[in-house]
């Protein structure tokens, strides 16, 4: 909402952010607690109503600040997630045969041996790394 750091980031001024920042924080928090307790031996599960809620968020805010297309690197754990299964049903119904020993591609890693411990810190560099690949956009745009 600050008109200056909006002009020197060459982003949209949303005149009314301040909202938006209060229902990001508590998202943020939110997620965090959820995190937090979901540490391994995770106490507590997400399941689909509360990563969809989570997800339609983030779409939400995006389309608000006018940054819809900056939510593909933001969420390109989540991408790749998605189109891993597209990918795998395609060519299943098209090829009759599999890309990946079972998608999503989480389950893939899994399939090969990996802990899942280890393909969830993999996952959280990668989210990291795309998280900082979108915030360099900032400036580039």
């Amino acid at each position: 909402g600050h008109a200056e750091i909006a002009t020197y980031l060459d982003i949209p001024r949303v005149p009314l952010a301040a909202e938006l920042t209060i229902f990001c924080g508590a998202l943020v928090g939110a997620s965090l607690a959820f995190l937090w307790y979901n540490a391994h031996p995770a106490e507590i599960f997400m399941g689909d109503v509360g990563s969809l809620a989570l997800g339609g968020a983030m779409g939400m805010v995006a389309v608000l600040i006018g940054q819809a297309i900056l939510l593909l690197f933001v969420g390109g754990v989540f991408v790749a997630e998605a189109l891993s299964v597209i990918l795998q049903v395609g060519s299943y119904k098209l090829r009759g045969k599999r890309i990946f020993l079972m998608a999503p591609l989480h389950h893939h890693f899994e399939k090969l041996g990996w802990d899942e411990s280890r393909v969830i810190v993999r996952f959280w560099i990668a989210g990291l790394i795309w998280a900082l690949l979108a915030l360099s956009t900032l400036k580039l745009r």
